[in-house]
């Protein structure tokens, strides 16, 4: 896949076996994001960060956005006015959630509840801790996004055993066609 792809990993930064980091091993031409602290999350911070590293021309880019990321990427959308071609949301957490990592995580809150400016595939778990089907629903609503169910799989990282997580890099094939 020769078009633009930028990862933005979640809280901890995406680990080595997790398929954000897989996907980005075999396409060294694509971009991540990089902020100063993966372990304690600001949301202006992460949000800044995206908009800096985004490429000045990203209308052809398709975000990859992995938890505590999808929600940085779409306070990103909300606040920022770049076009971008897609975006590609797994596991997005519900900050308002007894999971969410109130002490390593803030400015969250709250979520954005206006259609995103650029087409949106969010992806859920039935068992994913950090964020229900049903909260899922609600932000593909919100946001204008197609939801797609796969399962249970946990929290779509590293832990739920994915790999290259081929069904996932289906779905972004499929943004960067249409």
């Amino acid at each position: 896949m020769s078009s633009p792809v930028f990862v933005v990993p979640g809280i901890g930064n995406s680990g080595p076996s997790h398929w954000q980091s897989l996907w980005l091993n075999a396409h060294g031409h694509w971009l991540r994001l990089a902020v100063e602290d993966w372990d304690y999350v600001v949301c202006d911070d992460w949000v800044s960060a995206i908009d800096r590293q985004l490429p000045a021309d990203s209308s052809e880019m398709v975000i990859v956005a992995h938890s505590l990321g999808c929600l940085a990427v779409v306070h990103w959308a909300r606040r920022c006015a770049r076009n971008i071609r897609g975006a590609l949301l797994v596991a997005v957490p519900d900050p308002a959630s007894s999971a969410f990592p109130r002490d390593e995580a803030s400015g969250f809150e709250p979520l954005p509840a206006q259609r995103l400016p650029f087409p949106t595939t969010i992806v859920s778990s039935s068992n994913d801790p950090y964020g229900s089907v049903e909260h899922a629903r609600g932000c593909a609503a919100a946001w204008g996004g197609e939801l797609v169910e796969v399962g249970a799989k946990g929290h779509l990282n590293a832990d739920s055993n994915l790999g290259n997580w081929d069904e996932g890099f289906q779905l972004l094939k499929r943004m960067k066609k249409d």
